[in-house]
């Protein structure tokens, strides 16, 4: 019963063949996206808004017209859940970048070298949300009794999201700075953008790779997040792994775009746990009740431009305020 239970779940989404060159496509491409990305800023520079908007249009567009090789390739209803789960993971995303920002701050890290510890960590994050992907994909396909627990653990990190803390971060790069002492010496000073040095002949991390380290630790918490959220949408691991690798190519650049403005989109963590909570919902009852894909990106996109358009109306009345009691 359990097993029919659990066919039936996978029976509302597309199951496909994908044959292997598909996938070797998509790594190749993905490694063609990094080489360009670490050739572009091979020398350490800061960013300016100017080009930190571009590159993000840039990484957009691939993600968004991957979509469309997806639906040539595999039909419409994988365009659907490869878009669901590409939004997905983009909204929530926006909340490590936030996270990346009060991390940076509290380590001291230099302007200049946060890309380069950033590009590094997007291998560690690759790596990670496929094994994620492969491991809660062959669990769906088993034990339906998962997708209840995936969805109540969606449900419960959705309301969490609602109680942000504005120092949410600090905790974890002194936690994570601390756990790697005891494994190596770890070096007050930077040694140019170089992860290790020489430092009284022993071999020492430099404080970016100690931002390495903690960075990596943080995606560890938010792929537990995005990787169950986006299983909710698509049961298929090419899909869910091309959709969480096309998002996350391009935070680096959104990164540098959007790590100052957690203020000016004040309702954004209201929108991302409003996300996690429907998906949750949609995961747990997905066994009786199959939502349909494009509904589902309706709400999805819905929610995420309700936050955008209330928060610009929240910051300009803001901003009319403070010009009021200032005359």
């Amino acid at each position: 019963m359990n097993l029919l239970a659990a066919e039936s779940a996978r029976d509302n989404f597309v199951d496909l063949d994908v044959a292997v060159g598909w996938w070797i496509g998509l790594a190749v491409t993905i490694g063609l996206m990094l080489a360009v990305d670490l050739y572009r800023h091979r020398e350490d520079h800061e960013p300016t808004n100017r080009s930190a908007l571009l590159e993000t249009m840039v990484w957009i567009s691939f993600g968004l017209a991957f979509s469309a090789v997806v639906a040539i390739g595999f039909g419409s209803d994988a365009f659907g859940e490869y878009l669901s789960g590409y939004l997905i993971e983009k909204s929530l995303s926006i909340d490590n970048v936030f996270v990346w920002s009060i991390l940076f701050s509290t380590m001291a890290i230099p302007l200049r070298f946060q890309h380069r510890v950033l590009f590094w960590g997007i291998f560690g994050a690759l790596a990670l949300r496929l094994i994620f992907i492969l491991v809660g994909s062959a669990l769906i396909s088993r034990f339906s009794a998962i997708l209840v627990v995936f969805g109540a653990f969606l449900v419960f990190t959705g309301l969490r999201i609602f109680c942000h803390r504005e120092d949410e971060g600090e905790s974890t790069s002194t936690a994570g700075l601390g756990l790697l002492r005891r494994v190596m010496p770890v070096s007050d000073e930077y040694d140019g953008h170089k992860f290790f040095t020489i430092k009284n002949g022993v071999r020492t991390a430099t404080p970016l790779f100690a931002a390495l380290v903690v960075v990596e630790a943080t995606d560890v918490i938010f792929a537990l997040d995005s990787v169950p959220a986006v299983l909710a949408v698509s049961n298929e691991p090419f899909i869910v792994f091309a959709s969480n690798a096309f998002a996350i190519i391009g935070l680096r650049a959104m990164y540098f775009l959007l790590a100052d403005a957690r203020q000016r989109f004040h309702y954004l963590s209201h929108a991302l746990g409003g996300i996690l909570v429907f998906v949750g919902i949609k995961m747990a009852l997905s066994q009786w009740h199959h939502l349909d894909t494009f509904v589902s990106l309706a709400v999805i996109l819905l929610m995420l431009v309700g936050a955008i358009v209330f928060s610009e109306l929240r910051t300009r009345r803001e901003a009319a305020a403070t010009e009021t009691i200032g005359s």
